[in-house]
């Protein structure tokens, strides 16, 4: 196309729109005045919307930390977060409303659009609706985002006094939002637990490695689990008697090789402290007289239905690293470790003091048997054969591992090779001692 079609293209043009449009009034002067006074409301109001709900948390602090009218006004504001977003939404859509119905009206009176349909919605829909999304919408966003503080500053008064002018049509709005959320709630629109586990299996495909899928299955049931299915029985638990001498203790120390050590007086369930073993590094050459009960660190007690979540949040407070299980009458029930409640989420975590039996307390023979021992924890069992952890629900009682089901389900204790039914799983007892379950031959029938 050459400088002589585009002048006839352009001239053309301008004829076409001469004759459509009509001469300027003074109406059409002021609602153009008007509409580009309504955009810059449409502008700040949505710049508002992502400054106040974009504060980081520093950001946040910042502001707490300034002494101002402004910085107060914004951290009142955010103190109400749902009246502040539905005044923002009801003072924007008014505005963008306004917008619509002053464009209409100037360009029913600008332009001559009765024989141009076409023409009349590319004008009052297209145009219009571009220019609210651009100028009032897309492009102020944008700035805020990058200039969150400075925007809820300068906003914060202005979005303050629409919270008081459209108080009646916001807390409307608020109600009304509360009730619909809690009629969802009651009909169970929330995902339970093995639901959202259930969610991850379906979306998982073939290249999604195990491991991550497992990790994503242990963070699910994290919040979930209580301190007594993962904390290791007080009968498997290495302690000392504070009256143990010396000599004697660096053996037990180096024969177990645990960094930290319940120490004991008049019974297990009398837990005096922690020893932790590095304290004993600078008393090495000390007689056998030492006094090594100087040493110890305050034990830190939590009951059996203790979440492990909370647990976590506690150690780190805490900076500390195991804890004594307690039962409702005060007796110990067994020790819980960081590196226990870290194992719930990523799996079995083995250190070069590690034994091959600490690692491995099951032994697979094929895909249908299993030989596990009797203080397996039930929770250690469903990881390893990927099943329900709401199998055993109604029958396991208090027991939380492989030996204490049985014993609910019998009612009595086993001898060898007796043999327990339930659901498709057939345990057969291969090992008794001292009153306790020690080896189990776990069958899964084929139904």
């Amino acid at each position: 196309m050459d400088e002589t079609d585009i002048d006839s293209v352009a001239g053309f043009a301008f004829m076409i729109t001469d004759a459509l449009m009509k001469p300027f009034s003074l109406p059409i002067i002021i609602g153009l005045l008007a509409v580009i006074i309504l955009l810059t409301c449409s502008a700040v109001i949505s710049a508002s919307e992502i400054a106040f709900f974009s504060l980081s948390p520093t950001q946040l602090k910042n502001i707490k930390a300034k002494k101002g009218s402004a910085s107060e006004l914004i951290i009142s504001l955010l103190e109400s977060p749902k009246y502040l977003l539905s005044t923002i939404l009801i003072a924007n859509n008014f505005v963008n409303v306004s917008i619509v119905i002053l464009s209409t009206f100037i360009t029913n009176n600008l332009f001559d659009l009765g024989p141009n349909p076409v023409l009349a919605f590319i004008i009052q829909v297209i145009v219009v609706t571009s220019l609210i999304l651009i100028l009032g919408e897309i492009m102020p966003k944008i700035y805020s985002a990058f200039n969150p503080v400075k925007v809820a500053t300068m906003m914060a008064r202005s979005i303050n006094t629409m919270i008081v002018i459209f108080y009646p049509l916001s807390w409307f709005l608020v109600n009304s939002t509360a009730i619909v959320d809690k009629r969802l709630v009651k009909k169970g629109t929330q995902l339970s637990m093995s639901e959202l586990s259930e969610a991850i299996e379906l979306t998982s495909d073939k290249n999604t490695p195990d491991d991550e899928r497992k990790i994503l299955q242990g963070i699910v049931k994290f919040s979930d689990t209580e301190a007594k299915e993962i904390m290791k029985s007080r009968i498997d638990i290495t302690a000392v008697d504070i009256s143990t001498s010396y000599h004697p203790l660096l053996k037990i120390i180096l024969e177990n090789g645990y960094s930290r050590i319940p120490a004991y007086q008049d019974g297990f369930d009398k837990i005096a402290g922690v020893l932790y073993v590095k304290d004993l590094l600078p008393h090495l050459d000390k007689p056998d007289d030492f006094d090594w009960q100087a040493l110890l660190r305050p034990a830190f007690f939590v009951p059996e239905n203790k979440k492990i979540n909370d647990l976590l949040v506690e150690f780190q407070k805490l900076k500390i690293h195991l804890a004594i299980v307690v039962d409702e009458y005060g007796g110990t029930s067994g020790i819980v470790t960081l590196e226990d409640i870290i194992e719930e989420i990523v799996g079995e975590i083995s250190d070069e003091f590690d034994t091959e039996e600490d690692e491995i307390n099951f032994t697979k023979i094929d895909d249908n048997n299993y030989i596990f021992e009797g203080k397996t924890l039930l929770n250690d069992f469903y990881r390893i054969l990927e099943i329900d952890d709401t199998i055993f629900d109604d029958v396991k009682g208090d027991s939380e591992t492989l030996a204490g089901v049985i014993l609910e389900l019998e009612g009595k204790i086993p001898k060898i090779n007796e043999r327990t039914k339930f659901q498709n799983f057939e345990f057969k007892i291969k090992k008794v001692s001292n009153r306790r379950i020690e080896q189990i031959l776990v069958k899964i029938l084929n139904n």
